[in-house]
């Protein structure tokens, strides 16, 4: 055999060899080399260990049907800090998370109309005052030439007709004034209370507009949950009824009542806010992001101990004992209630499992 010849043979046996490896690799895989056990169970202790085994009998019962809504905690004391007349804003001093104190400035609205009007009134003021007093002392002179019969009696009344109309012009022209005053005090939006700032919606340049929010201010005390639950579930709550809820950025549940439930339906997603009064919670502030629990309803379950499921991966095992015998069984497990698992698959009402399988050897 020539070598060309000799390297195609060696090349063909080659191949084949692969193949058969590859085709003995598949069976082994499927397991046609060892001995198979029926589906679903197999022998797993001696009898020995059985009678060291606590077994419990899988019933069905009814349970809750736990439910979380989504809420968001609040102050029960909300300020909407909103200019009282129409004029630009020319400055905000502050932004969210910030802490203010009472009577700190929060925004500045322009003054400069607010000012031209008041030295217009302060003007028209001077110059009432300046008529009130020629008026008062035509009116001495007179009541003089009066008592000496040097005027008429006609002349007295005139001069202290004009005497007290020049008195009320300048109450006018004071109360005009102090209403400019009033207005240029307008321009300085004030902090209410000592709190924190949540939201600020306006800018400098915005035209600040009566009852238009500029930023709404909280105070940290006091605080609730307030979360939208289904109607279905809401009607399930009272005032005072004690609940749940955990606290997500603080991972602390904590024991709370309900405080408040809004009458009022979403039409949209058919929900009520529920508002829920918070205890006092080290860290807590408005804005947290918390979870309203509830158990809404009940359904039957299969229970059965969480010390009776094994994990092997990603599957869930039980050890069924039947006739004596100890069999492994695949399971699938949901909720958790307490110290027992929900099964939703694998075992049926009756059967009995060992409930204390991470604890057999």
């Amino acid at each position: 055999m020539s070598q060309p010849e000799q390297k195609n043979m060696n090349k063909m046996i080659a191949i084949a060899g692969a193949v058969l490896a590859l085709i003995l690799l598949l069976l082994y895989m499927q397991g046609t080399f060892v001995s198979k056990i029926s589906p679903g169970s197999s022998p797993l202790l001696s009898e020995s260990t059985l009678s060291k085994a606590e077994t419990t009998l899988v019933e069905k019962k009814r349970v809750d049907d736990d439910f979380t809504w989504p809420g968001t905690v609040k102050s029960r004391i909300v300020a909407n800090i909103a200019p009282k007349m129409t004029a630009r804003i020319v400055e905000i001093k502050v932004n969210a998370s910030d802490k203010v104190k009472k009577g700190d400035v929060i925004a500045r609205l322009d003054e400069r109309e607010v000012r031209a009007q008041e030295h217009v009134a302060l003007a028209a003021l001077a110059g009432a005052n300046a008529q009130a007093i020629r008026a008062k002392a035509d009116e001495q002179r007179t009541l003089g030439l009066y008592s000496k019969e040097a005027a008429t009696r006609e002349s007295l009344d005139a001069v202290v007709a004009r005497a007290k109309e020049a008195h009320a012009s300048v109450g006018q022209a004071s109360s005009t004034v102090a209403e400019i005053r009033s207005h240029l005090a307008d321009t300085l939006l004030l902090a209410p209370f000592d709190g924190v700032v949540v939201k600020r919606l306006k800018e400098p340049g915005d035209m600040g507009l009566p009852g238009v929010p500029v930023v709404t201010i909280q105070i940290p005390q006091g605080l609730r949950l307030e979360a939208d639950v289904p109607t279905t579930c809401a009607g399930r709550y009272t005032p005072g009824m004690d609940v749940t809820v955990h606290i997500d950025a603080l991972g602390k549940t904590v024991a709370a009542k309900i405080d408040e439930i809004s009458p009022d339906v979403d039409s949209q997603t058919r929900t009520q806010l529920i508002k829920v009064a918070l205890p006092v919670i080290a860290g807590l502030q408005p804005g947290y992001f918390g979870w309203l629990e509830q158990s809404c309803d009940q359904h039957e379950a299969l229970l059965i101990p969480a010390s009776a499921v094994q994990h092997i991966g990603q599957l869930e095992v039980v050890q069924v004992v039947s006739e004596g015998r100890q069999l492994m069984r695949h399971i699938r497990t949901a909720k958790r209630f307490g110290d027992q698992l929900e099964v939703i698959s694998g075992l049926n009402v009756g059967e009995v499992v060992v409930s204390n399988l991470q604890q057999v050897k």
